[in-house]
């Protein structure tokens, strides 16, 4: 987990590496953020070309700057899972890109061609349960994940990374206008997370539904 590493964008991207500077921050997990999130334009938080997994027109959005490599972000999926589940119709989850860990952007190059052939979220899945045997660079074991989830190997592996490096440097921007200090960084409808941790997401969320459920009904 990288909470206390702010990103700063770097120069182009190799294929298969990107490279992110990173300086010590000696604030805590939201008090910066929040500070910073009141003079941000809305759009910051979702682009056109961010992943998103839910109904696009939910009420309530989960900002996730992600990296398929964080074993922090491994260790929050399940109960970004179980959101999901529970909230079907009113919750949604948008993916932003920080790759800070060796492999990370080729993980998200598996994972935008996995976009592009329809199988994001079983790819996620499967990226995500097997990062102990890749995550340190090793990124056979990332491609033998996919494949197995449904990833067409030989046509992603065919596929330019202009558009994957394009959007790691967008998301590199908006967090550095965030000033997200690693992930997973969370926002709950513009929110930073107020305490870190899978049972205090759980209880944003819930408390952005039901006050828009009681806005609703009055």
């Amino acid at each position: 987990m990288n909470r206390r590493f702010g990103v700063i964008l770097t120069g182009l991207l190799a294929i298969g590496a990107f490279t992110a500077g990173a300086a010590i921050y000696g604030r805590t997990y939201a008090e910066e953020p929040a500070a910073k999130v009141a003079t941000v334009q809305a759009d910051v938080f979702v682009r056109a070309h961010s992943p998103i997994i839910g109904p696009k027109t939910a009420p309530v959005t989960i900002v996730e700057f992600f990296d398929p490599s964080c074993e922090a972000c491994r260790a929050f999926y399940p109960g970004v899972k179980q959101i999901l589940a529970a909230y079907p119709n009113d919750v949604r989850l948008v993916l932003r890109y920080l790759p800070l860990h060796q492999g990370s952007a080729e993980a998200i190059g598996i994972l935008e061609a996995a976009r592009a052939q329809g199988v994001l979220e079983p790819v996620m899945s499967a990226l995500l349960e097997a990062q102990p045997a890749w995550h340190d660079g090793n990124m056979a074991g990332a491609w033998v994940a996919a494949e197995a989830a449904g990833l067409d190997v030989e046509k992603a592996k065919a596929m330019p990374m202009t558009g994957a490096k394009a959007i790691m440097e967008a998301d590199m921007v908006d967090a550095n206008s965030l000033a997200v200090k690693g992930t997973p960084s969370f926002f709950v409808n513009g929110k930073p997370l107020a305490e870190f941790g899978p049972e205090q997401l759980y209880a944003q969320v819930r408390a952005e539904v039901e006050a828009l459920r009681s806005a609703t009904q009055q």
